[in-house]
């Protein structure tokens, strides 16, 4: 099997990696903890602040360096977990760049902070384990603190996750989103803008109100699943939508196949041309049928009269 693959033959992986970001007290890791049965990594010692309701029944791990992160990976059963939270990715991101120091020190400065090969020695340690999770068929989301960046006269909001080298970390992630506040609602967006970095690979609604799902007291009144219902599913549901297309173009090519096998002359020829309008085509189906008709008749040694719109012998041109 050869290496280079149609877009239909593509093994799409359907565990979502994400960052979530915002200001203090949104409920970012409540809606984190939304995702299918997650595992929390509080990497920020901050499980504190996250209602008790929302915990209840979900497992932690109170992370206090990298090798811990790494101890958990290595070394514990996962497999009832179907997402990893991580909180905030800010600290584990520090945690991550104490790690390399560590184990080469040449990749520090006397400050404490990452050389210029270190960052890009942070890059691949991020690349590799964010592979790892998507292998293990988790999804991980990653929960920040918001930051403010000014430009000029316009003002910005960006997640505190990597500082300078953020743009190279954000590559391999497929979602992005930006909680607030508007009046007393809390919505999240996934789209970029002026105002907020985003990055919406699932064609999410360009703003989603976050429910409400607990009382005055504190007191949960609905179930926490915003990221499973309204994120996860929609991206299941792109996936599962895509492979519909994918299987339907893969049975017109087939039956395109077949259609020109069966050409042995000019008037097969003609009858086929007259019909390719006729079946339902799929993305670039039809430029592929015309592409296997070419060859056909180019070995039948017929050639086509633009003006008659049908095949001739060559030797009548």
């Amino acid at each position: 099997m050869g290496l280079i693959k149609k877009a239909s033959e593509l093994n799409i992986n359907d565990k979502i990696k994400a960052l979530i970001y915002g200001q203090a007290g949104m409920g970012k890791t409540t809606l984190a903890l939304s995702a299918p049965t997650p595992l929390l990594l509080d990497f920020d010692n901050g499980v504190h602040r996250v209602n008790y309701a929302h915990l209840k029944n979900v497992d932690t791990v109170q992370i206090s360096s990298y090798q811990d992160f790494l101890d958990v990976l290595n070394n514990e059963d996962l497999s009832p977990y179907e997402t990893f939270v991580i909180d905030t990715g800010g600290k584990a991101l520090d945690y991550m760049s104490d790690y390399i120091i560590k184990r080469n020190p040449k990749m520090g400065k006397a400050s404490g902070t990452l050389t210029l090969q270190g960052y890009g020695e942070r890059k691949v340690e991020f690349s590799a384990l964010v592979k790892r999770i998507s292998q293990m068929g988790k999804h991980i989301i990653f929960v920040a603190h918001r930051d403010t960046k000014t430009e000029g006269d316009d003002t910005r909001y960006i997640p505190q996750f990597g500082g300078s080298s953020y743009d190279s970390l954000v590559t391999e992630l497929d979602l992005v989103g930006y909680m607030e506040a508007n009046g007393r609602e809390r919505t999240i967006t996934f789209d970029p803008t002026s105002r907020n970095d985003g990055k919406n690979t699932c064609n999410l609604p360009s703003v989603m109100k976050v429910p409400k799902i607990v009382d005055d007291n504190g007191k949960p009144t609905a179930e926490n699943d915003f990221m499973k219902s309204k994120v996860m599913n929609a991206y299941e549901n792109r996936l599962a939508s895509r492979k519909l297309e994918a299987d339907a173009y893969n049975k017109l090519i087939e039956e395109l196949k077949e259609n020109i096998d069966f050409i042995n002359s000019k008037e097969s020829a003609d009858e086929f041309v007259s019909r390719i309008e006729k079946f339902e085509h799929v993305g670039n189906s039809k430029a592929v049928a015309s592409k296997l008709l070419g060859d056909k008749t180019k070995a039948l040694g017929l050639v086509w009269n633009t003006a008659d719109k049908q095949y001739m012998e060559k030797a009548t041109v």
